[in-house]
């Protein structure tokens, strides 16, 4: 069973972090009707959706992806940069305990979700503001017994790692070359954004579709001429607050939910 691991839109979300992009009106009834719609993509392309409530003093907290990593062995409870964020990690510790052994990021590590792009057993983490040296270090004392490698990859002009490049297949990346350079990534096939959108290049991969934000029509365009199966979705108001489709769940496979 394919599981999302989601949380609800908090009413605070107008007070998110924001580093990159100017700080404008976010209608609190608009995003959480977005990230519901979001939901019920996740349901229909087969995905249980595991859905926490909203925390209601944690404005970034719909943006579940940056508190943890979901392997097959363990699950890391990560350590998100922004000191803002960090409260938002115990309860999703408590949802993923059941499913999983539990690794911890702990301070002055930092490492957020959106900054670790998964190949194979080889995680790349983006050398961005929000993951340091230190929070590596851990993740790779976390996973390596398990066979998988961390390697930092340098970045620039973006939030983390999967604003600038993500799966769209198992062999092909969607990719903005201005953020990350893709042959640091091997060699998989290069996907570019169209250069009207540089935000675009974040896509979620689920059970062969690509959820993509509806907001960047021209690299849709260039990933269905790719034979890429896209299902657009309308994020606008959680992009005002730096987020995109994978920000919003943590994927993983479980046998079954746990009452």
């Amino acid at each position: 069973m394919l599981v999302a691991l989601t949380r609800a839109v908090s009413p605070a979300m107008g007070r998110c972090e924001l580093s990159y992009l100017p700080r404008t009106g976010i209608s609190i009834d608009l995003a959480r009707w977005q990230h519901r719609a979001y939901e019920r993509v996740l349901e229909e392309l087969g995905c249980t959706v595991l859905a926490l409530p909203p925390e209601p003093d944690l404005p970034d907290s719909v943006f579940v992806e940056d508190t943890a990593l979901v392997l097959e062995e363990v699950a890391v409870i990560l350590r998100p940069g922004a000191e803002s964020r960090q409260p938002e990690t115990p309860s999703v510790a408590s949802a993923l305990a059941p499913y999983r052994d539990l690794a911890v990021i702990g301070a002055p590590g930092s490492i957020d979700g959106g900054d670790v792009l998964r190949v194979g057993r080889t995680l790349f983490v983006g050398c961005s503001g929000r993951s340091n040296d230190v929070g590596m270090r851990q993740l790779a004392a976390a996973v390596e017994p398990h066979g998988y490698a961390v390697r930092p990859v340098p970045m620039a002009g973006c939030l983390h790692l999967k604003s600038a490049v993500t799966p769209v297949a198992p062999d092909t990346l969607l990719v903005n070359r201005s953020w990350v350079d893709p042959e640091q990534f091997g060699d998989l096939r290069a996907v570019d954004v169209h250069p009207d959108e540089p935000t675009g290049a974040n896509a979620l991969l689920v059970n062969g579709t690509v959820v993509y934000p509806s907001s960047h029509p021209r690299t849709l365009e260039r990933l269905a001429g790719w034979g890429i199966l896209v299902r657009p979705v309308d994020v606008s108001e959680l992009e005002k607050a730096e987020g995109a489709v994978t920000c919003c769940c943590v994927l993983f496979q479980a046998p079954g939910l746990v009452a």
